[in-house]
């Protein structure tokens, strides 16, 4: 639905209670500074979206009488988590307080009230439903759940997929392995080689916010992978399987068990895409992963700019240049190509970034973009990284418009797509359409 005025700005009493201040607008924040959001940027906050009340931060307004940016001071600023398959516009626009605690691992969208409706700046990004909150029932998901246990009761890995991923931490792609359905997860690798500011599985004791989920904590044996993985691929519907997980490390410091994996997979079927989800930092080990039958690569980045990108993952032994000859080295097996790119208002957007991407999917000949939304508080982001200025920005919708004008074969989107994407109609082959 398509609003002609913004909505109002949203704030929290500090006790779970969400009000809207009909004296501001809400407004959207881009780098470091607070913007008018476009009326029609705003969407209806999508099923399986989430309210959160930001500690120690005053929402940014416009006056609804003078249009000047002002302070709520009524109470907590608030942002918006997406769901999946959609990508925010802007983030909450706020103030943060002395001693405000550091926001955890989330991502935070601007929010704002009209019609008895929340509205946020996004888009839909991915047509795809394999992660839609109404495509889930609990029922469903428990009996697939004890089905795969009672299956594969001697394999750790199913038992982490089911037990930590899919019951405790509700990972959409578990629960769609416990259906039998799709992407199914293969976590590998208990370590990394990078030092993320914003991991997921692992924070150092010292820092500030805990890691959201805990770290597989063993090494699965290729004959474990290919037990349930080879199923997989045969019976489910659009059947991927993807190494690299939001639960592990880097996936390529196991690539000698994946490729043993993959070997053994391609033997008893060819169905479905092999898929990796990784930092790139080791070209080789991807080229040999291809030889073995690797059908596509989603690299992981928040930036194509090296001096943006290497402050954030803090490599060890690898730098920015390995990232992107790992994604070349898949092309020219004729693979499939994705970046898993943090979206950033403000710094996606920026007009450097902007050129430094343009000559990354021109160096690489890039399939495709998995516009993602960036989990992290924003102030302790920018400030961990050291950027204090973004320079001219473009508006991550412009920007969106501008790459696909120019590369129109570049595919947009949310998820690793299917072989039947892959191979046939990319806008049309997808978990839960037709053929």
């Amino acid at each position: 639905m398509v609003i002609t005025k913004s909505p109002f700005l949203l704030y929290s009493d500090g006790n779970g209670n969400i009000f809207e201040d009909t004296g501001l607008y809400a407004a959207g924040r881009a780098g470091w500074d607070a913007f008018p959001v476009p009326a029609e940027e705003w969407i209806e906050l999508p099923d399986g979206g989430n309210l959160y009340e930001l500690p120690g931060r005053r929402g940014i307004g416009i006056d609804v009488t003078t249009g000047e940016m002002r302070l709520c001071d009524k109470g907590w600023a608030v942002a918006a988590f997406i769901p999946p398959a959609h990508t925010g516009l802007y983030l909450a626009a706020f103030e943060t307080l002395p001693d405000a605690p550091t926001l955890p691992l989330f991502c935070y969208t601007a929010a704002g009230w009209l019609n008895e409706k929340t509205y946020v700046p996004a888009v839909r990004i991915e047509k795809d439903i394999r992660q839609e909150n109404a495509g889930y029932d609990d029922q469903q998901i428990e009996r697939g759940t004890k089905h795969l246990l009672s299956a594969y009761s001697d394999n750790r890995l199913v038992k982490h997929l089911m037990e930590n991923c899919c019951m405790t931490y509700h990972c959409p792609a578990a629960r769609n392995f416990s259906l039998g359905r799709w992407e199914c997860p293969v976590p590998t690798s208990p370590a990394c080689n990078a030092n993320c500011i914003g991991c997921i599985s692992f924070q150092p004791v010292e820092e500030t916010i805990v890691s959201t989920q805990d770290r597989l904590t063993f090494k699965p044996t290729a004959q474990e992978i290919v037990e349930f993985t080879v199923p997989h691929l045969m019976e489910a519907p659009f059947p991927i399987v993807s190494f690299g997980q939001g639960c592990e490390g880097e996936p390529l410091l196991m690539w000698e068990t994946i490729r043993e994996a993959i070997l053994e997979i391609r033997k008893h079927t060819g169905r479905g895409n092999i898929n990796i989800n990784t930092n790139g930092s080791k070209p080789d080990a991807v080229k040999a992963l291809c030889e073995a039958g690797l059908n596509s690569i989603r690299v992981s980045t928040n930036s194509a700019r090296k001096h943006i990108y290497e402050p954030y993952y803090r490599p060890n032994n690898y730098q920015f240049e390995d990232i992107v000859e790992s994604l070349k080295v898949v092309r020219d097996f004729g693979g499939w190509t994705s970046i898993n790119y943090f979206v950033f208002p403000g710094m996606t957007d920026s007009v450097e970034e902007y050129e430094a991407l343009r000559k990354l999917i021109m160096d690489t000949g890039l399939r495709m973009i998995q516009w993602r939304n960036f989990n992290i508080d924003p102030d302790w982001y920018m400030g961990k990284i050291g950027v204090h200025e973004t320079g001219e920005m473009l508006g991550v919708k412009q920007l969106m418009d501008l790459i696909h004008d120019e590369f129109p074969q570049l595919r947009f989107g949310y998820f690793n797509p299917s072989m039947e994407r892959i191979k046939g109609d990319f806008e049309h082959n997808f978990a839960g359409g037709g053929n």
